[in-house]
């Protein structure tokens, strides 16, 4: 596996070291630079055209939302995610819209950094916060596009089921089938949709119009 070559843009010095410390126990992760402010940090990205670039939200110069629209539009190669200690509501819906591939709620174990890596790294997607989009989320995202994998009409049944928080015991006794096979979707779909947890799954079935919300 090549080298990610990754860009770290963080404002406050002592998370800084610590997204370091955490970035450098993901095998074959290549820090290219660090940046405690964003327009470096984006002026860097746009000449060394990172594989990854990790972004707070917040930042003294410009936000991370704007670093984020700049390098979707100039890098559409680059993978994008996002940490914030300040989640909202209508964050994920609007990170959803701009194509970032991950957001990790700075209060969550340090060990979701790592997961998202290695998630957004594979081609899924990893969505981390204790807040969580209400109603309305679905209103700020673009037509959602075809169905980029093709699920059966169980799969697709169970995927709506499992976005919606339902525990595969439950979805079982909904749809009178055993937990195991319940299980064996969820695991075929979590592989034909490239992402391991639910939050991800969630951003899958939005986009792709499975769900509105």
């Amino acid at each position: 596996m090549r080298k990610l070559r990754t860009v770290l843009i963080e404002d406050e010095t002592m998370f800084r070291q610590l997204m370091l410390l955490t970035l450098g126990k993901v095998k074959d992760v290549q820090v290219l630079g660090e940046f405690g402010l964003g327009r470096p940090g984006l002026e860097f990205c746009l000449r060394e055209k990172p594989d990854l670039l990790v972004v707070d939200l917040v930042l003294p110069d410009i936000n991370g939302i704007e670093i984020s629209r700049e390098v979707r539009r100039t890098l559409p190669d680059t993978k994008i995610l996002v940490i914030t200690a300040h989640p909202s509501e209508r964050l994920p819906a609007e990170l959803m819209q701009l194509g970032v591939h991950g957001y990790v709620d700075k209060t969550e174990p340090i060990e979701y950094m790592l997961s998202a890596v290695e998630t957004v790294r594979n081609g899924g997607m990893f969505f981390a916060s204790r807040v969580r989009g209400k109603s309305g989320a679905g209103a700020l995202l673009p037509p959602a596009p075809p169905l980029a994998v093709p699920l059966t009409e169980r799969e697709k049944e169970i995927a709506k089921m499992v976005a919606a928080g339902r525990m595969s015991k439950e979805i079982a006794a909904d749809l009178q089938l055993s937990v195991r096979t319940v299980e064996k979707h969820r695991a075929n779909i979590m592989e034909k949709v490239g992402v391991r947890e639910v939050a991800s799954l969630t951003r899958w079935c939005i986009q792709s119009g499975l769900i509105d919300e």
